[in-house]
């Protein structure tokens, strides 16, 4: 008996160290898009290639990545790991914000014009939920958005096909840049509150008539948990890590707009504080120090870059709408 509960325990801790090497090798995070990766075969330049293909290679290289895509696994290791899921979830929300800009604003010329086929059913097929796992699953949606994504490509690469249109105008970049605004502000709120701090409330703050469904309290404290700041953490790696790609083809497909309101150090600011955001974690863990502590806090300092590249959007969002 005591031979056959070694046998056991060896087993098990066998089994562990091989579960626990496939997890570390699934958590390795993807390189982000390289500009070259953007370019089309024909040699000219397509408005609004860039951008679509960053959309489709951000997606694909999450479905191929190590362990694929891994938020709505039912089975170990990737059941009990919550870093690249946090990781995947917050890549998935940015591809939905630019699949809605790329269907309401810079595929049509103005409000009452139609949406684009491809692109209504391709954003529908990127709402799925991040975690289904029967049918349909999420993986099987993801990559029928990719395909819907593909004919999009071919057709505004077509100059026979009037149908299909990419708009690259300062009014249409704008808007989608307003989602990428609340976005990077409400990472670095949920960052900074890691270390926890009292907040006075603002929300009617400007508007002396404003009004509010509820009243709240004037102050209170805000703190995420213990639990969730490494998920937070990791969530927002993959949204820069999403956002970086997506702000390298804009700088492609947006040039000509750009070079006209003198943006160019704008955006290239944006893409440098966002490629901050995605330096190697060296230690095991996602440290929690105190503000000024002598242990570090990595949610401190991802939030610094977070508010950075905030500004520059802010600034980049004032230069467009300037005559």
């Amino acid at each position: 008996m005591q031979v056959t509960w070694k046998r056991v325990s060896l087993a098990a801790a066998v089994l562990f160290l091989i579960g626990y090497i496939i997890s570390v090798w699934w958590s390795i995070e993807p390189d982000s898009i390289e500009p070259y990766q953007l370019n089309n075969e024909t040699g000219h330049k397509i408005v609004g290639y860039a951008t679509t293909t960053s959309l489709i290679l951000t997606m694909e290289t999450l479905l191929d990545k190590n362990g694929g895509w891994l938020s709505n696994d039912v089975m170990p290791p990737s059941l009990f790991m919550d870093n690249m899921p946090a990781f995947e979830f917050g890549a998935i929300e940015q591809a939905r914000d630019l699949a809605l800009i790329m269907r309401k604003e810079f595929s049509r010329s103005q409000s009452q014009s139609t949406a684009d086929k491809d692109l209504l059913a391709a954003h529908s097929k990127l709402n799925i939920e991040h975690t289904s796992w029967l049918v349909p699953s999420a993986e099987g949606e993801y990559r029928d958005a990719i395909k819907l994504l593909k004919l999009y490509r071919a057709r505004i690469a077509d100059t026979n096909n009037p149908d299909a249109q990419f708009y690259a105008r300062a009014d249409n970049l704008n808007e989608w840049l307003k989602e990428v605004q609340k976005r990077l502000g409400s990472m670095s709120q949920r960052l900074s509150a890691s270390v926890g701090q009292e907040r006075i409330n603002t929300d009617l703050a400007g508007d002396t008539e404003a009004s509010q469904s509820t009243p709240n309290l004037a102050s209170q404290e805000i703190k995420t948990s213990w639990w969730q700041i490494d998920d937070v953490f990791y969530e927002t790696r993959g949204a820069t890590w999403a956002l970086l790609n997506f702000m390298k083809a804009i700088e492609v497909d947006f040039a000509d707009v750009l070079k006209k309101k003198n943006a160019e150090v704008s955006l290239q600011q944006i893409i440098r504080e966002l490629e901050e955001t995605q330096q190697p974690v060296w230690s095991p863990i996602v440290l929690n120090g105190s503000g000024f502590g002598i242990v570090a806090n990595h949610s401190l300092v991802m939030a610094n870059y977070i508010s950075r590249a905030n500004a520059a959007v802010i600034d980049l969002t004032n230069l467009l709408t300037q005559g």
